[in-house]
């Protein structure tokens, strides 16, 4: 059996400031002398690098409908193996989405750590908590307010809460972690980074007695599954760089699981897809902020007509499909060439085009995922099938095909269907 404090860190709603109190959180335990893991809730590419930078070690998905709840009760068994305390960041508010993340504190019966943006009311904390504590069947094990001014601000938001504690705040950073269209920048693009983490470790003010008393959850040891090698003897190329950054850890453990060999390449860098490889992944990103670097990737996008030529399979979603098409526009209209084996036009607007879980129907069972972007893809081209909006059924992204190419703004979690994963990347079962 394996025992570890297991916490999710939630929020009332979307920019409360998770992120960072996870973070701190994270790094204020780890300079403690405590062993920490951090799952993120919810189908997420950017919070888990931040949090990875903080931690120091990689952060996986945890979601109850990706991975099944099965998955999720043998990572958390795992990482509880060897952890004293597992942290579990949210998504959006506590209650928002199907499945919630409440719907996995509930699941596993894992106390939450409520955040709030407190820097414009003090006492009113507490009616929101206590909403929040009485909506549903979660346990709130304390609150850590947010943007909270002095010692005196705190001590009125700790009178307000009438059946949990304050177990800490953190008051206003001097230094913030920005964001953009997608959600937060990327760690490589945030200069001092690691100095805005630590400061709010540092102003972290944490209730040790308080967090203590959170009880300790014991859970058994599972078995992980096996996954059969249907890609072994594979060699499976996946770019990765600024452009092309959204990819899942689990994606690639998935991979290697199948048995293939992974080998990484830049665009960016101009890099040819590796003569060794039997398979190429193109995982989403920002090539929009990259467009001209990637116009001008000339040994890329010959490397790219001839993989496609000699019929190698190709698996590019999202970002990775955008890079793919004849012409990729702007939000200031400006126009750039793109590799071209895809017949249409890319435009990226101001609204967000799609967002939520999908899951794409194969012969193999069913690949889920999510979808997230602000562009469009205009070609005349016929879809070979849509994925389905969860939980609704409706018509989701399109997947486009040609030949061995399969391309779509669907993000595709792999280990929710290995079987489904090696069949992308040429080899059914």
């Amino acid at each position: 059996m394996s025992r570890a404090k297991i916490v999710m860190v939630a929020a009332i709603a979307s920019g409360q400031g998770k992120t960072s109190v996870c973070a701190a959180l994270a790094r204020k335990l780890q300079e403690q002398g405590q062993r920490v893991t951090v799952f993120k809730t919810g189908a997420d590419f950017i919070d888990p690098l931040i949090l990875q930078h903080a931690a120091h070690q990689a952060v996986e998905v945890l979601d109850i409908w990706l991975l099944g709840e099965a998955a999720c009760q043998q990572k958390l068994s795992a990482a509880a193996a060897q952890s004293d305390v597992v942290l579990i960041e949210g998504v959006m508010g506590l209650y928002d989405g199907n499945p919630s993340a409440a719907d996995l504190a509930r699941a596993f019966d894992i106390p939450v750590l409520l955040v709030i943006d407190a820097s414009a009311m003090a006492q009113t904390v507490g009616a929101l908590v206590y909403g929040m504590q009485h909506f549903g069947n979660v346990k709130i094990a304390g609150v850590i307010a947010n943007k909270v001014a002095s010692s005196g601000h705190a001590a009125f938001i700790a009178s307000s809460l009438r059946e949990c504690p304050l177990l800490g705040y953190l008051p206003p950073q001097k230094s913030c972690l920005p964001e953009r269209h997608l959600g937060l920048v990327l760690p490589d693009e945030v200069g001092g980074l690691d100095h805005i983490l630590q400061e709010l470790a540092d102003g972290l003010q944490l209730d040790r007695e308080k967090w203590d008393s959170i009880a300790t959850s014991v859970l058994p040891p599972q078995l992980t599954p096996t996954v059969p090698p249907l890609l072994q003897g594979k060699t499976i190329a996946v770019a990765r760089d600024a452009a092309f950054a959204f990819i899942y850890p689990a994606n690639i453990a998935c991979l290697q699981a199948l048995g293939a060999h992974i080998v990484y390449f830049s665009p960016l860098a101009n890099q040819a897809i590796p003569f060794t490889a039997d398979a190429l992944y193109l995982p989403g990103g920002y090539p929009e902020l990259h467009a001209a670097t990637i116009a001008q990737a000339k040994r890329w996008q010959a490397s790219l007509r001839a993989a496609q030529g000699a019929g190698m399979p190709i698996w590019a979603e999202c970002g990775g499909m955008m890079a793919l098409v004849e012409h990729l526009i702007d939000k200031t209209g400006r126009s750039y060439s793109m590799a071209g084996l895809l017949p249409g036009t890319v435009r990226m607007h101001s609204r967000l085009g799609a967002l939520g879980p999908q899951a794409w129907q194969v012969e193999h069972g069913q690949l889920r995922g999510h979808t997230f972007h602000f562009s469009s893809y205009y070609t005349n081209l016929a879809p070979h099938a849509h994925a389905q909006q969860h939980p609704n059924g409706h018509e989701g992204e399109a997947i486009y095909r040609l030949a061995q190419l399969q391309a779509s703004y669907f993000h595709a979690y792999f280990p929710s269907n290995p079987v489904a994963t090696a069949a992308l990347f040429g080899v059914p079962a």
